[in-house]
């Protein structure tokens, strides 16, 4: 990978991991921070033209990065058969999973030739925990959305998820439902995204475990 200065659109950037992130690229590229009421640009991700107006005002960009989506934490027995618009997986669904999806789909027909877009899921579809089924659910449609993608992106444009576990700065909110897990720094979680941004992989689950 050469030493180009990159310019990168980071979506949740005021995030734990986002912050993070931030504060590890932009030591060498352009990090433009992006979330729905904080940033330099607000993009709402479930609404596919506020992420396409973005790209249009921000172009050209080699790479975006994705720290940002919501999904619903419940035990089985209250999720209930319900019409989509109805259910408790509706969250995730609209926001984490396809609000994710649209910015890729978006990416990839306005970053540059070569450049990047890192998703973000995490260990839940691998070693879920009571309550997870949702967001278990969700990670697991996004690797393998990458995985897939992956295989068709166009002018070599690139694209990873990272996969990280409970964050030792997030243990006093999410500590409980990951007991017995080995937590992880969010500084060591933004090499993952260094890697999937500076390397040449592709298709890959980076996980931080």
């Amino acid at each position: 990978m050469s030493d180009k200065r990159l310019k990168i659109l980071l979506i949740g950037a005021t995030g734990t991991i986002g912050s993070a992130v931030k504060e590890h690229l932009s030591e060498r590229h352009e990090v433009i921070s992006a979330g729905s009421k904080s940033g330099d640009v607000h993009i709402d991700i479930t609404d596919p033209a506020s992420i396409k107006e973005a790209f249009e005002q921000l172009s050209p960009l080699d790479a975006v990065i994705m720290t940002l989506g919501k999904a619903t934490f419940a035990a089985f027995n209250e999720l209930e058969s319900a019409p989509l618009s109805d259910s408790k997986h509706l969250l995730g669904i609209e926001n984490k999973l396809m609000g994710q999806i649209n910015v890729a789909q978006v990416a990839r027909d306005y970053l540059t030739d070569g450049g990047s877009i890192t998703l973000t899921t995490g260990i839940l579809n691998e070693h879920p925990v009571p309550g997870s089924v949702s967001p278990s659910m969700v990670n697991g449609a996004l690797d393998a959305f990458v995985k897939a993608a992956a295989m068709e992106m166009p002018r070599g444009i690139r694209i990873n998820s990272v996969s990280p576990s409970v964050l030792r700065q997030s243990l006093g909110k999410y500590g409980p439902f990951f007991r017995g897990f080995k937590p992880v720094e969010a500084a060591d979680v933004a090499l993952a995204y260094s890697r999937s941004v500076e390397s040449l992989v592709t298709g890959q689950v980076l996980k931080v475990w």
